[in-house]
């Protein structure tokens, strides 16, 4: 499901204009990013946790050139779905 399609379901299911609905939910989204940028997790009740996770440093290898490099220590966004979303997920899909 792309960012539009959502959009258009909210805005069925709502009945409020496109227009709004598209603002609204890159409104949500540009508040996540922000909030993790600050190094801020970002908990929704039911749904689910985007966390920050730290990626400690480690060696990896360049095969084209057969050399090992040093892959630093970095931050990365994850999500983790809330129990019941795993849930309904497991029993509704098809």
């Amino acid at each position: 499901m792309t960012k539009a399609e959502i959009v258009a379901e909210i805005a069925n299911k709502t009945g409020i204009e496109k227009i709004a609905v598209q603002a609204t939910v890159e409104a949500f989204m540009d508040a996540v990013k922000d909030s993790m940028v600050k190094g801020e997790n970002v908990y929704l009740r039911g749904f689910g946790s985007f966390t920050i996770k730290r990626r400690a440093e480690k060696t990896g290898r360049n095969i084209s050139k057969n050399t090992t490099i040093i892959i630093p220590a970095h931050n990365i966004p994850s999500f983790k779905p809330a129990k019941t979303f795993i849930t309904q997920v497991k029993t509704n899909v098809k």
